[in-house]
């Protein structure tokens, strides 16, 4: 996304611009290791931002990575994520399992203090 940046004053075009001010995606917030994979061409009216998104997730790329490659907030990224989600244009497999108990938790911290 070099077209928004200036090598001496950084963004040109500020995050909160990107998201029409926006902080969060409509519906479920997206994992940071949730994999995204585009499905659909971009519809008009998509900005160049949801564009480039769809682009780097023609094969599946997580949340974070995205971001990075993007090299956008990825608050930013999670927001253009849920427009195309509401489109059709990409869909969202999440990574998330069970979570660890808090017992297991302890003697895993217990453990590393150990060493």
């Amino acid at each position: 996304m070099t077209e928004w940046m200036d090598e001496e004053a950084g963004p040109i075009v500020r995050p909160y611009a990107l998201t029409k001010g926006r902080t969060r995606a409509a519906g479920e917030t997206l994992d940071l290791v949730a994999m995204v994979r585009a499905t659909g061409e971009p519809a008009s009216g998509v900005g160049p931002e949801h564009e480039a998104i769809l682009r780097a997730s023609r094969s599946p790329i997580s949340v974070a990575d995205l971001a990075v490659e993007l090299d956008l907030p990825v608050g930013v990224v999670r927001v253009l994520l849920g427009d195309l989600r509401d489109h059709g244009l990409l869909t969202v497999t999440s990574q998330v399992g069970p979570r660890p108990s808090e017992r297991i938790l302890k003697e895993v911290i217990n453990g590393l203090r150990a060493l």
